[in-house]
């Protein structure tokens, strides 16, 4: 888009975010040549700072397509530096999402950058902004599968492919809850603009509570099923099977395991 105009400070990337980015790639390092003692630290050091990173990348992909869709304050909001402290909950954004990871094992949604919908003409441009975000997700997952889809998971240390494989799980998981049209959630946010005003005004004071209705439902253990279902068969059309997004659960909480999914080489 023509007219675009950011200041330099605004775009760089933040030392939050590539001091995230170190400890994954150090995380990852260590689990991959078995260098740490114990290999479910380095596993859980790896994969929360990934998913953080996935995090930051989410919402960065919103805010980039919100500035090439007219809205010019995400740069001055610090949207553009993929520094988490700057979004609009970082409580919701990273805080939540990484608690849901270590108690359940499930990829939950971020929080918010917050967009100047009043900026951007064209309900298109609305609806690309909000399918920037899972999107994200779902490029996450295939490079976190790519050893798997390619052939090549065999050649992978176990350790290093049962932590790929529960990463792919979180952002399957978040790109499906994601992209579920529930008000709040980024999936209605792809459909709103194409719906009736009275449709919109209706749905407008459910958007708070669209994520706990969603997770409300998810404890019926039928829906719940269904759910998990839908994740593993994607994951399976990617070459993951359930033992190795098992394992890396297990592994990711080291301190409850009993090393019933021992590492090796």
């Amino acid at each position: 888009m023509a007219g675009v105009t950011v200041r330099p400070g605004e775009r760089r990337i933040s030392p939050v975010f590539l001091g995230i980015a170190a400890v994954s790639a150090a995380a990852g390092w260590a689990a991959w040549t078995g260098f740490a003692e114990r290999p479910g630290l380095a596993v859980f050091l790896f994969v929360t700072a990934a998913w953080v990173v996935s995090l930051c990348l989410h919402e960065y992909a919103h805010a980039r397509t919100a500035l090439h869709a007219g809205d010019l304050t995400v740069g001055a909001r610090g949207y553009l530096t993929l520094n988490p402290v700057k979004y609009t909950h970082a409580l919701l954004s990273v805080v939540l999402p990484v608690l849901f990871v270590v108690m359940g094992g499930i990829g939950l949604p971020g929080g918010a950058v917050y967009i100047e919908r009043s900026r951007i003409r064209g309900r298109l441009r609305h609806s690309l902004i909000s399918a920037a975000g899972p999107l994200t997700n779902v490029l996450f997952a295939l490079v976190c599968t790519a050893p798997f889809w390619l052939g090549a998971a065999d050649g992978v240390p176990r350790g290093f492919r049962q932590a790929l494989a529960f990463l792919a799980l979180l952002q399957v998981t978040a790109a499906i809850l994601n992209l579920l049209p529930v008000p709040g959630l980024d999936g209605y946010g792809v459909v709103e603009p194409w719906l009736s005003r009275a449709v919109r005004r209706q749905a407008e004071p459910l958007a708070p509570f669209g994520l706990l209705i969603v997770f409300a439902l998810l404890w019926l253990p039928s829906l719940n099923g269904a759910f998990f279902d839908a994740v593993h068969t994607v994951l399976r059309g990617l070459g993951v099977g359930e033992p190795d997004t098992y394992c890396g659960f297990e592994l990711y909480r080291f301190w409850q395991t009993d090393d019933l999914c021992a590492v090796s080489r």
